[in-house]
């Protein structure tokens, strides 16, 4: 059983404007609504590795479903919302004002630590982890590989509860644009 877990392409938005709390809860609701950017295509080797694939899931997000179709035109797009990024809140500090990159990372600490206003709390996003691991694995049960194009944090979530079922990885979880990690584990049927 083989599980692709591939990061979309870069959106098609400003990466690194430096903006207020206010700025960055728009930010996000901007970042959740763009595509693919038209100069950011997969690279040669992903393009090579997905040539096999006869089905992909998604978010269903733009960035997300559109990343899939460039990737594997040929193949049948699934998307599901239960691929969806784990949430960011902007963070309550009202004077600041850095770029939307560090937001992130002071947001996602928070919602670690707790902030999570009106948004799926931690506990959550991880059960929602393993059930998408469940939906990877039986697709991967069935046809041998299956393939996730969705969203760096929550791909990561996806590969931590893979690696504790077993698999083994290959490739490292990156906030890189097209970043792909494989997940392989032996079929039980093959174990005898």
């Amino acid at each position: 059983m083989r599980i692709l877990l591939i990061r979309h392409g870069q959106p098609h938005i400003a990466l690194r404007p430096r903006t207020t709390r206010a700025g960055f809860a728009d930010y996000i609701s901007a970042y959740e609504e763009a595509g693919l950017s038209p100069a950011n295509l997969p690279p040669e080797e992903l393009k090579d590795l997905a040539r096999e694939l006869d089905h992909v899931f998604t978010s269903g997000r733009p960035r997300s479903h559109q990343s899939a179709a460039a990737l594997a035109p040929h193949a049948e797009l699934i998307a599901d919302p239960l691929f969806v990024e784990a949430p960011l809140a902007s963070p309550p500090f009202p004077l600041l004002a850095m770029r939307v990159s560090k937001w992130a990372v002071v947001s996602r600490i928070l919602w670690h630590a707790g902030f999570h206003p009106g948004i799926e709390k931690p506990r959550a996003a991880l059960s929602r982890a393993a059930r998408a691991a469940d939906v990877l694995m039986a697709r991967a049960g069935k046809t041998g590989t299956a393939a996730l194009v969705a969203h760096g944090y929550f791909n990561w979530m996806i590969g931590r509860e893979l690696a504790r079922r077993g698999f083994r990885r290959t490739g490292s979880h990156q906030a890189r644009y097209w970043n792909t990690v494989i997940y392989e584990r032996k079929d039980d049927r093959d174990k005898s």
